[in-house]
């Protein structure tokens, strides 16, 4: 009987014949979207709020007036063309080494037996436990001795590689089968290009999750090239953004203007390769 009372209740539908329980997980999605939104909904009403309403003691969820005009003036109270170009520059060559690398060594670490590799893997993994704050010091004393300090190769080299994408690309470079390679060498296909013709055309999600990931560190990336770069030609959006905050005075809807056209590269990114990020995700083994 209840048995038969459960299975009623599951085939129960609701408004356009929608099962019950499939219209409370829409409810639920919905609801979670929109806390995850409301975050860059203040910061755009924030933005467009005029100064003098700020900090009034009313709360206002809906500003009064729109003040599209903050946008223009926080643009150009300082020079913030120079700081996204500096930042697009930056964090698109780092896409290219970075996913370059990683891919060559998490195919490396899947692929190729050879004496020490899970010790050297698993002292790889090991650094991921090191902070930052910790190397700052020893990485920023190597860049000055190479002379990159103010340079973009300063904030590029010491972050070429990263162990967390190694780590997903090997995971990923696991589920290729090994026979695919061997029919290559069999053939008379070299090292590389195999690796060009074979492996490349079947990792693009992990390629995009990479991507993406990539980008948004390097784009929202503060403390080291608050140390590496020391003049304000050379700064990115990061440090441009937190000259807009004063001793004595913030202007918040500076800040927040800005901040909001900030994470437009990145949700670019996002949309452009997000057919495959699920995907590269699943196939990595993350959680």
């Amino acid at each position: 009987m209840l048995k038969l009372m459960s299975v009623a209740v599951g085939k129960r539908r609701g408004p356009g014949g929608m099962k019950a329980k499939d219209a409370v997980v829409w409810v639920l999605l919905v609801m979670g979207a929109l806390v995850m939104f409301f975050p860059i909904y203040w910061m755009f009403a924030t933005a467009v709020r005029p100064a003098d309403q700020l900090f009034d003691g009313e709360f206002r969820l809906i500003p009064e007036d729109f003040v599209w005009s903050n946008f223009v003036e926080s643009w150009n109270k300082l020079p913030f063309e120079i700081y996204y170009i500096n930042s697009i520059a930056i964090a698109l060559i780092a896409v290219v080494v970075t996913v370059f690398i990683n891919l060559l060594a998490g195919y490396t670490f899947a692929k190729y037996d050879f004496p020490g590799r899970n010790v050297l893997f698993f002292l790889l993994l090991s650094t991921l436990m090191i902070p930052i704050q910790v190397i700052m010091v020893p990485e920023f004393l190597i860049v000055a001795q190479l002379g990159w300090v103010n340079t973009w190769w300063g904030v590029l080299v010491p972050r070429a590689a990263e162990a967390f994408g190694i780590f997903m690309v090997r995971q990923f470079m696991l589920s290729i089968p090994d026979e695919l390679i061997e029919a290559a060498r069999l053939d008379g296909a070299g090292e590389f290009e195999i690796f060009r013709k074979i492996i490349l055309p079947n990792s693009w999600p992990v390629i995009a999750v990479l991507t993406i990931f990539t980008f948004m560190w390097r784009w929202n990336d503060f403390s080291w090239p608050l140390v590496v770069l020391q003049e304000q030609s050379s700064y990115t959006v990061p440090l441009g953004l937190n000259l807009m905050k004063g001793l004595y005075f913030t202007d918040w809807t500076g800040i927040m203007s800005m901040s909001l056209v900030s994470i437009l590269p990145m949700l670019l990114i996002f949309v452009f390769f997000q057919r495959y990020f699920v995907q590269g995700i699943v196939s990595s083994g993350l959680k």
